[in-house]
């Protein structure tokens, strides 16, 4: 039996030795993607702010990156989907181009005003830089499905620079219900890679993460854990009204305007006339302003509801981008509006629908969970894990991801 012991241990540092170095790959190309990626945002938003005029060219961009997308990105236009569908069932290896147009994509978005995120837009290109490696090393199926699961781990963790639910959240998003252990790994290496990797670059550009702060935690009560989990169930099914209102619309956009550099002139030209005649701007973007006061003081509360409707006019009318940040951002802001009603702090109600409201709409409670530990503190962490099991519970077996598959479903599925 000892023979046998150490000849298993023998076998495993092979193993390891081979994943270590593909994972190390993999996060020091997504997580230069990433730094240049959120350089590049940076740039694109305080452009934007500083010329208000550009928000009246939304349209004209939107048709320009759909005429790209048409021209050149018909292969890789279902996004975060087409990963998820390539490591389910493996086919191909995805084209290169998916990276550098999904990045001028977001950051064409941003520079004009669309409503939209960074998250898909570090996945995808997290993802499709990983593929690459398969040509490089003549990767077997199996293990490039890893490789694929590690881009998109390390391209969560370097763009919002939590390590540990990015490494989970390469591991959750695939199935609902269902993780890949087989993958445990090479997504955590490459997440803490990504990371680190992306943290140099920003020390070298001169960028940051953004910082939040929840004030107080109150001490673990029957009432604090028993709102926190009535106000979960509304965090789910916001996410859930998010995920099916982008769907709905992206389905209805593409059934009566079948040329696809149209859908987002058209929906550039509602998001951009509202936001210019009666002064929306603060749902357009990331909105990390509105989200950092979230945590501070009370706010409108419509608010969440308005970045709702600018964010599903954005992705359902074809612009490209994330949904994770604006997800964070209807979160918070909810979060800061059910407050008073539950008794609760702002801030901690603030930072449980930031990571809830994603919870439910991605269908990934524990990386949500280990995201509010890594962002707001270890303290917040059985508040947060309430908040994003009743989001997932509540949530429905649908999400922002299509691609995602029903691993073991959710009580109450018929």
């Amino acid at each position: 039996m000892e023979h046998s012991f150490l000849s298993e241990q023998r076998r495993l540092l092979p193993y390891m030795g081979k994943w270590l170095l593909l994972a190390l790959a993999v996060g020091l190309l997504s997580g230069s993607a990433s730094a240049f990626f959120l350089f590049a945002l940076e740039l694109a938003t305080g452009t934007r702010n500083a010329h208000r005029w550009l928000i009246a060219l939304l349209p004209l961009a939107g048709f320009a990156v759909g005429w790209l997308y048409l021209r050149f990105g018909s292969s890789v236009e279902a996004g975060n989907n087409l990963l998820i569908d390539e490591i389910h069932d493996p086919k191909k290896v995805i084209p290169l181009r998916m990276a550098p147009l999904v990045l001028g994509g977001t950051v064409i978005s941003h520079l004009f005003g669309a409503s939209v995120g960074r998250e898909g837009t570090a996945v995808q290109m997290g993802g499709a830089l990983a593929d690459q490696l398969t040509h490089v090393f003549r990767l077997k199926m199996e293990d490039r499905r890893i490789v694929l699961m590690a881009g998109i781990s390390a391209g969560f963790a370097s763009v919002f620079g939590t390590p540990l639910a990015g490494a989970i959240f390469g591991l959750e998003v695939l199935a609902i219900g269902r993780l890949r252990y087989d993958a445990l790994l090479a997504c955590l290496a490459a997440a803490i890679a990504g990371d680190q990797v992306c943290l140099l670059w920003g020390h070298a550009l001169g960028l940051h993460h953004t910082h939040y702060a929840i004030a107080s935690v109150p001490a673990l009560g029957l009432w604090p854990l028993a709102a926190v989990a009535v106000a979960g169930a509304l965090f789910g099914l916001a996410g859930k009204l998010f995920a099916d209102c982008t769907h709905a619309l992206s389905g209805w956009m593409k059934r009566r305007v079948p040329y696809g550099p149209l859908r987002p002139l058209l929906g550039g030209s509602v998001v951009a006339a509202v936001v210019l005649v009666c002064g929306a701007d603060r749902y357009i973007g990331l909105g990390i302003p509105t989200i950092q006061a979230a945590f501070a003081q009370p706010l409108a509360p419509w608010d969440f509801a308005g970045k709702l409707v600018f964010t599903v006019a954005s992705l359902g009318s074809g612009f490209k981008g994330g949904e994770v940040t604006p997800l964070f951002y209807i979160g918070a802001t909810l979060g800061n509006a059910l407050a008073p009603l539950l008794h609760l702090p702002f801030s901690l109600l603030a930072g449980v629908g930031f990571v809830a409201v994603f919870a439910g709409a991605a269908n990934t409670p524990i990386a949500s969970t280990l995201m509010a530990i890594e962002l707001f503190g270890a303290e917040v962490g059985v508040y947060a894990a309430v908040g994003c099991v009743l989001a997932y519970l509540f949530s429905g077996h649908t999400g922002i991801y299509r691609a995602q598959r029903i691993g073991h479903a959710k009580p109450g599925k018929s």
